[in-house]
This record gives structure tokens, C-alpha cells and sequence, in this order.
């Protein structure tokens, strides 16, 4: 069986809520760091020109966004599972919540200028140029908007004050059990605790704080170091796993064999180009052939990306 290689760098929110659910499965992976910023050129050379972090590689086929990657782990190891039985609606619908309104009032909050100071303080002043270039235009094209700062501290409240009822409620965990849900939130909790001036819109929560500490507390698995060159040279030497047997009409009239690109909706919506392999309620996969990593089958969560007719 081939290893779990996660392409990630140490700052990333959602490249946090992998290593948090790799470290909940209890699994052994290799560890990729890759740049922040564009260009990313052994990324691209697996993923097409995908633009998210993290992403997961296994062999030859390449997982992203971490819904999907949460399926593929869930996959390699069933327990302890993501989706307690019978809450896999609930776990998932407020994952989905945690990663779209929750992570855009964080990122808000996160990016204020007292904020900043504070993450950059050692940074060169011209590696926090080109950062802030990159972010720039990262909501380009995209569906959704940055909430502006005033908005975010006034919501706030709201957002953590009904966690801090449910945690009350449900126990150890957001819904009683470990889930997905806990990842989620906890990824972009973390991103706030990152400095002194956003940590207390965390602390002050008693109930989400000690739920928050329980979800650290999973940790990381078991990592080792990976160089990218390797990563790829592994991509080339391996071949893609078979297809899903899921038969599914694609309400589009999208089937196997046209050339599509797809890409997320809401922001970093980059296209990637390639053929489609797959098209199931879950999932599309789509083949590319790169002259260094050969051929690969990148994998999307249909959910919050869109295909399109080349």
C-alpha cells in the first residue's frame, strides 16, 4: 500500500485540520513542506495548478480539499471514524459551516493590522510584501467575500457563544463523539491562538477552550520528511488506484473521457485541466500527464467545486 504524503506548510489553517485528523486516525505519514505562496512548482507538477493547502498524495492519486481528504483517511482506516453513526449529516453539515463562515470571520480577525504585526514581526519585510501580493487576489473569481473586520468582531460573539452551548450540552465533543465537525472548528480556532491579540476570542470560552485542548491533544500522528522531488518521482513510478464502482448519472451530462477542468467555487479558483475519469455524488477525478510527474489522477469533492467543457 502506498504512503499517506500530505503537501502542507506549518502555518496553514487547513493544512492544521489534516494534521489533526491524521493524528486522530493514528496514522503514519510522509511530511511535505512547500511554499506559501505561488509558484509552487512541484505542487503544480502533481496537481495542475490547484492552488489550496494542503494536499494529500497517495502514489499516484491526489486528493484536494480537506473534505475529501477526510473521506480518503476515513477510507484507510475506518476507526475511529469522522462520521459517527447515524450523525453523518450533522458532522458534515457543521464541518461545512466551520470551514465557510466560521474560517471567513477568522481569517478577518486574523489579518487585522495588530494581528499581522504581531505574526510577521520576524518576517523580512519583503517576504511580508510578497505574502500579502499573494493573498491579494486569492478571493478573485470566487464566490465568496471577505467579511470586513468590523462585521467579524460584532459576529463574533454569536458564532462562539452558541459553540460555547453546545459544548455545554454535548460533553467532551460537539456532538458528543469525536467527528469531523471538532476538526473543522478546531483548525480555525487554532489559527487564532496563534497570537496574543486573537488568542482571547478563543480563552474566553470556557467550554470551547477545554473541548479545543482535548482536540490539540490527538496530535499529529507519526510524521517523517519527505523531499518534493521525491514525492513526485514516487507519483511517477506509481499507477493511479482503480476507479470507484459507484454508478452515477452526472446531472451536467458530464461522462468519462470528455476534457474538463474544474476548480473550486468559493476562492483560490484556479482551474485544473485533465481528463475526466470519475463522476460520482462525492467525488470527480480527473487524469493529467506531466512530463515529471507522469500520470496522475486528481481527485475533487463535488461539493464546492465546479466542472467545466474544455
Amino acid at each position: 500500500m502506498s504512503e499517506l504524503i500530505l503537501h502542507h506548510y506549518p502555518t496553514s489553517l487547513f493544512s492544521e485540520k489534516a494534521r489533526l485528523m491524521l493524528g486522530f486516525k493514528g496514522l503514519s505519514w510522509r511530511s511535505v513542506i512547500i511554499p506559501a505562496i505561488l509558484p509552487k512548482p512541484d505542487v503544480t507538477a502533481l496537481t495542475g495548478g490547484y492552488r489550496k493547502t494542503p494536499v494529500l498524495q497517495v502514489g499516484a492519486d491526489i486528493y484536494c480539499d480537506t473534505a475529501l481528504i477526510a473521506r480518503r483517511l476515513e477510507a484507510e482506516k475506518s476507526s475511529p471514524s469522522f462520521y459517527p453513526e447515524g450523525q453523518a449529516f450533522t458532522a458534515e453539515s457543521l464541518a461545512n459551516w466551520a470551514d465557510t463562515v466560521l474560517f471567513l470571520h477568522s481569517v478577518s480577525l486574523v489579518f487585522q493590522p495588530a494581528s499581522l504585526a504581531v505574526r510577521f514581526a520576524k518576517v523580512p519585510p519583503e517576504a511580508v510584501k510578497a505574502f500579502v501580493a499573494d493573498r491579494s487576489t486569492f478571493f478573485d473569481g470566487g464566490s465568496a467575500t471577505r467579511v470586513p473586520l468590523e462585521l467579524a468582531q460584532h459576529q463574533w460573539p454569536t458564532l462562539m457563544g452558541r459553540l460555547e452551548t453546545q459544548l455545554e450540552r454535548s460533553g467532551d465533543f460537539l456532538l458528543g463523539v469525536p467527528s469531523i465537525a471538532d476538526f473543522s472548528v478546531a483548525h480555525t480556532l487554532w489559527f487564532l491562538k496563534q497570537t496574543p491579540v486573537t488568542a482571547p476570542l478563543v480563552d474566553e470560552y470556557p467550554a470551547v477552550l477545554a473541548w479545543y485542548q482535548r482536540v490539540i491533544a490527538f496530535g499529529h500522528g507519526a510524521a517523517s520528511e519527505l523531499g518534493s522531488a521525491d514525492a513526485i518521482e514516487i507519483a511517477r513510478n506509481a499507477e493511479p488506484a482503480a476507479l470507484p464502482d459507484e454508478v452515477f448519472r452526472d446531472p451536467n451530462g458530464f461522462e468519462p473521457g470528455q476534457q474538463v477542468s474544474v476548480s473550486a467555487v468559493d476562492y483560490g479558483v484556479n482551474p485544473v485541466q485533465g481528463e475526466l475519469m470519475f463522476s460520482g455524488s462525492e467525488e470527480l477525478i480527473i487524469r493529467r500527464e506531466d512530463e515529471r510527474a507522469g500520470v496522475v489522477h486528481v481527485h475533487f469533492p463535488r461539493f464546492g467545486f465546479r466542472i467545466d467543457k474544455r
